[in-house]
Parts: C-alpha cells; sequence; structure tokens
C-alpha cells in the first residue's frame, strides 16, 4: 500500500473573491491499483525529454500531480493556458519503501525550458515559481487510520519567486511546464536558506537551458517528485 503524504497546500486557491472546493487525496487502494510507479513516471519523462534536458537521471520518490480547479496535471497531458492562471495546489504520495521526514523542508519549482520554443529555446529556462514549504510537525500524532500524515501547513510557505501563469506566445508550439519538488540532498530537517533566482529568464544564469537544475544543486537540492504539462497559445 502507498503511504499517503498528505495534500501539499501550497496557497490557497482564490480569486474574485470566491475559493476553489478543497481537491481531496486520491483513495490509497485505488491509486495502488491505477497509478503510475517510479518507473512509470522515469520513462514518461525520459520520453519528453524532460530528462536530459531539464533534469538529471533519478528514481522518483513521490507520486506528485498538481491540480487546479478544473485541471490536473497527468504527465504530460495538455492543459489550456487559460486553467491555469490560479496558482496551483498538489498531493503527493511516497512510493513505496519511501521514508521522508515531516520535518524537512521542500521546495517546489517551476520550469518553462521551451522558451520562447521548443526548437528556438533561448530564452530558456524560464522560472514561472518557486515556493518553500515549512513541515513543521513535532511528531505523527495527527496521523489518521491509513497512515495520512497532515504534514504541510499552507500558512507556512514562503515565495522566492512569485507565480507566474503559462503564457506561451502565439505560433510558438507546445510548451512544456515541469513542476518539480525538491529536498534537501542531506536530508537536513535544519530551516534552509535560499536565494531568490537573479532574472525568470535562465533563472538568472544568463545561459541557454539553465534554470531549476543548477538553481536546486547551488542550494543542495534534488528532485524526488516531478510532474509536468504540455500548453500552447491557440493562434498556430
Amino acid at each position: 500500500m502507498y503511504t499517503k503524504l498528505a495534500v501539499l497546500s501550497l496557497l490557497a486557491l482564490r480569486a474574485l473573491g470566491s475559493v476553489v472546493p478543497e481537491q481531496q487525496p486520491l483513495d490509497n487502494n485505488a491509486h495502488h491499483a491505477s497509478g503510475p510507479d517510479a518507473s512509470d513516471v522515469l520513462y514518461e519523462l525520459e520520453k519528453a525529454e524532460i530528462i536530459p534536458t531539464v533534469l538529471d537521471s533519478f528514481l522518483p520518490s513521490i507520486n506528485l500531480t498538481i491540480f487546479w480547479a478544473n485541471a490536473t496535471s497527468e504527465l504530460g497531458n495538455t492543459v489550456d493556458p487559460s486553467l491555469m492562471q490560479r496558482h496551483p495546489d498538489a498531493t503527493g504520495y511516497l512510493f513505496p519503501g519511501v521514508e521522508l521526514s515531516n520535518k524537512i523542508q521542500l521546495v517546489m519549482g517551476v520550469t518553462d525550458p521551451d522558451a520562447p520554443s521548443r526548437d528556438n529555446p533561448e530564452w530558456s529556462e524560464i522560472c514561472h515559481w518557486l515556493a518553500v514549504l515549512k513541515q513543521d510537525r513535532d511528531d505523527d500524532s495527527d496521523s489518521d487510520s491509513d497512515g495520512a500524515v497532515d504534514a504541510f501547513d499552507k500558512k507556512k510557505y514562503y515565495e522566492l519567486m512569485e507565480y507566474k501563469p503559462p503564457g506561451p506566445p502565439p505560433k510558438t508550439g507546445k510548451h512544456r511546464y515541469v513542476f518539480v519538488l525538491l529536498a534537501p540532498i542531506n536530508r537536513t530537517t535544519e530551516a534552509l536558506h535560499l536565494t531568490k533566482p537573479a532574472d525568470r529568464q535562465h533563472w538568472g544564469y544568463k545561459e541557454e537551458r539553465q534554470g531549476l537544475r543548477k538553481w536546486a544543486s547551488n542550494h543542495g537540492l534534488e528532485p524526488i517528485g516531478v510532474n509536468f504539462i504540455y500548453s500552447q497559445n491557440e493562434e498556430q
């Protein structure tokens, strides 16, 4: 059975004074029967050339899902830009055999390696979001009967880079928007001291196809979960 990591409450989904209904975690048994395993995720990342373009090869620890009010990431499905204007939320499930302290700070990064287009990536990567979540549980006393732990408190996050909704330019084809959950390589439970990228373009490194991977490496972070979508301007 999968160990439920609990909903990653990244940001409240609010717009024009309304609140999007809270998404519920997937059922453990249903997820185990139909959800991808770590090798499936790795296969899709390689198939989409996210590995090696955006990330080095790794075996995911978490099955990460990103969702908005009317769209969900499905490892390469196409989502209209209009559906991603609000901040996303996320759910995560540890793959079997994986353990992760609920005191570790995690970082969510969102990057576009296809700017202005996949054939002409001279602006890439573009940083679309960088949010830090602090895990502040002292113990597992909040675990429920099926092993779920409410590990994230949506009041305990901060943004290094504000969310910039995907907005692929006209006639640039499909862009890959890659959502990466990062953890300290040494799994420290100490507070992370992170610096904001100098710019969205190239994540401030001024080199083509540089971005999230280099920023993560410079801060001692590594990917533990990834999902992605394609999106394009309707004018093609």
